[in-house]
C-alpha cells in the first residue's frame, strides 16, 4: 500500500511551548491546517488542533492572546513512524478516532503530519471509507 513517508506532509510548520493560542490559530489559517505540532528543539511535545481552540479557548471565554498552547494541547500523542505503512496509519486513526497523525522518527524528531485526506488519496477506497466511519462514531 505504501509507506507514510511517501504521502505525509513533510516539515510541517510548528509552534513552541511558549507560543500563544492566537499564534497557533494564525498559523492554522495561513497554512490551511487543522493541527499545529508543538516542539522543543526538533522533538514533538504536543499538538494543538482547531477543535482544541474552539472547545478549550473560545467556548470557555479564554483570551487567545495570553493562553499558551501547552495549556490546551494534547500531550498523550498518537504518532506514527515514517517507515510504517498506510494500513497501520488507518488502524491507528480508527482506534484512536483521530484524523491526523504526527509523523515522528524513533528519536522523537517531528518529520511530518499525515492527514486522513493524505491516506484517502493513496489507500484502498473501501478501507478508507471504513476508517472514516470508525473515526466519526
Amino acid at each position: 500500500m505504501g509507506q507514510i513517508k511517501e504521502v505525509m506532509t513533510s516539515n510541517p510548520r510548528t509552534v513552541t511551548a511558549d507560543s500563544t493560542v492566537a499564534e497557533a490559530a494564525r498559523l492554522m489559517r495561513d497554512e490551511d491546517a487543522g493541527i499545529v505540532p508543538i516542539i522543543e528543539g526538533e522533538r514533538l511535545v504536543g499538538v494543538v488542533t482547531d477543535r482544541d481552540i474552539a472547545i478549550k479557548v473560545a467556548a470557555e471565554g479564554k483570551d487567545p492572546q495570553s493562553t499558551k498552547v501547552t495549556e490546551i494541547a494534547a500531550s498523550d500523542l498518537v504518532t506514527i513512524d515514517p517507515q510504517q505503512d498506510l494500513d497501520e496509519a488507518l488502524r491507528l486513526m480508527a482506534q484512536h478516532q483521530v484524523r491526523r497523525l504526527p509523523v515522528v522518527e524513533e528519536d522523537g524528531r517531528l518529520v511530518g503530519i499525515l492527514a486522513q485526506a493524505d491516506v484517502a488519496r493513496h489507500a484502498d477506497a473501501e478501507r478508507t471509507g471504513e476508517v472514516v466511519e470508525e473515526i466519526s462514531e
